[in-house]
């Protein structure tokens, strides 16, 4: 019996699985945001300088980014429990050595660390969804896979504002790590006891593919380094990386051909990009993620250094995205089966309407009471992101062979990072360009979220052209089926499912 014909746990042990993959989820997407409030405590706690600041948010999710696919294939191989645990246990140690960084040069080296292990865990959340769910129910868990990543990415800064409030300025931000602490060790002892022991398939062991972890390692790091970097490092130089980016990923794409042509295993399964299900979800997810994600960033940062808002307060004003969005995903988990991407289509419309409401709010209540204002447009976009996130990821992934999930769940979510830098690299640029020029601070972010706005409707677009595609030409089976055959991956117990 294959890995992928292993029959799924009973169910009461398949959904506390899921919670326990759900909790380490959730903490590890929480520390994509629940520094920024962090930053003014860092510097007066341990004199972290602005550069340093700097590489503390933007290094997490370079490592982040950089582990996802490598970690990814490396749980298809091996096993995606002992991959989770590992990286769980890593992530939890690490945020410890962050809480008790001596010096900020410590600080960013265990941070780094903890980003790697962060990008360890998130494929094999995916790729476990995969393996222990099918039809609706696999909907479902990834609806609630859905509301953790939008709850944790939105309640970042309320959760870092909480903290610092509580404990204070001085030691605030290393509770913002010690946090992980608790949740961690809980679910590292939960995962032992209720996440599956799926069998080794038989044969021979696949060899890893190290030459193509390493140009694509490279070449994700030289595409998100002037990204990450783009408001530290000054003048134009840092875009020379790009090209070698696209040459580095061009070389990868080359290598991985060969690999396959070949009949070794390669890294990424280039086939599922014939997957227009695949393909579309992916580019849709990049593009959405580089417009949502930085709505946080630039806000917060309006709301504490223009309206006098504390951490804790500027935390709150999202709360009403974080619920909305949670409720929003599950609702989508349900939906999706039944509306498919007009699910997708109807939440970005939901968010681009929400930012612009903000937009409005902005113009029509300057000051402190600009977060009030806020709430029923930020309340509108969270219902919109719960509905896109979370029915965008279960449609890209119905027709990945199992056997691949943890790849592509890896190539997914490294899509995800890299928008995240993307977006707030191009957002943060409006943002602090129409400041520097000495222009009116409302005017700033207001510039900022229709750049946001911008970039969503540009995965609105691709939702829609996937829709009326889909209605044209629908997408044969046997392109699925080809990946399955490109997989290596037979019998009954592997069909790739049918999806919308």
């Amino acid at each position: 019996m294959t890995t992928d014909q292993a029959r799924p746990a009973p169910d009461d042990r398949r959904w506390k699985a899921l919670g326990v993959c759900l909790a380490a989820g959730f903490i590890s997407l929480l520390d994509t945001s629940i520094v920024n409030v962090a930053l003014p405590s860092m510097e007066r706690g341990v004199g972290a300088s602005e550069a340093a600041q700097s590489w503390v948010v933007s290094g997490y999710a370079l490592t982040f980014g950089l582990a996802l696919v490598p970690a990814g294939r490396l749980g298809d191989m091996r096993g995606r429990r002992q991959a989770f645990l590992f990286g769980l246990a890593l992530f939890t140690v690490a945020s410890t050595a962050c809480g008790l960084a001596p010096s900020a040069s410590w600080l960013v080296l265990f941070r780094l660390i903890q980003g790697t292990a962060a990008g360890m865990v998130a494929p094999q959340t995916s790729g476990l969804i995969q393996q222990m769910f099918q039809g609706a129910e696999r909907a479902k868990a990834f609806g609630l896979l859905g509301s953790v990543i939008g709850v944790s990415t939105a309640a970042g800064p309320l959760a870092g504002g909480l903290l610092i409030d509580a404990v204070g300025t001085d030691d605030g931000w290393r509770w913002v790590f010690f946090v992980n602490l608790p949740i961690g060790v809980a679910a590292f002892a939960a995962g032992l006891r209720l996440l599956p022991r799926f069998p080794a398939p038989p044969g021979k062991r696949e060899e890893f593919d190290l030459f193509g972890v390493l140009l694509l390692g490279s070449g994700v790091l030289a595409l998100m380094l002037p990204l990450v970097q783009e408001q530290q490092w000054n003048g134009r130089d840092k875009w020379a990386l790009m090209p070698l980016a696209a040459l580095l990923l061009g070389s990868f794409w080359a290598w991985e051909r060969r690999q396959g042509r070949l009949g070794r295993a390669p890294l990424v399964d280039l086939a599922l990009f014939s997957l227009r299900s695949f393909t579309l979800g992916a580019l849709i997810s990049l593009s959405y993620f580089a417009g949502f994600t930085t709505v946080f960033f630039v806000y917060t940062l309006y709301l504490q250094n223009n309206v006098g808002y504390s951490a804790l307060a500027a935390g709150l004003t999202v709360l009403p995205f974080a619920a909305a969005s949670a409720v929003g995903a599950a609702a989508g988990g349900r939906l999706v089966v039944r509306f498919g991407r007009k699910l997708v289509v109807i939440g970005l419309c939901g968010v681009a309407l929400g930012l612009l409401g903000v937009v409005a709010a902005v113009q029509l209540v300057p000051g402190r009471d600009v977060g009030w204002a806020s709430a029923l447009p930020l309340l509108v976009g969270g219902i919109g992101s719960g509905l896109t996130v979370s029915p965008n990821t279960t449609l890209t992934l119905t027709r990945v062979p199992v056997r691949r999930a943890g790849a592509a769940g890896g190539v997914l979510q490294t899509g995800q990072r890299v928008g995240s830098a993307a977006g707030i690299a191009v957002v943060g640029a409006v943002y602090f360009a129409h400041l520097a020029n000495h222009g009116r601070p409302a005017t700033a972010i207001q510039l900022g979220l229709l750049t946001a706005v911008g970039i969503i409707l540009l995965a609105l677009v691709l939702a829609v052209a996937d829709l009326r595609e889909r209605h044209v030409h629908p997408e044969p089976e046997k392109v699925a089926e080809t990946v399955r055959r490109g997989s290596g991956e037979g019998g009954a117990g592997e069909r790739v499912q049918r999806g919308s």
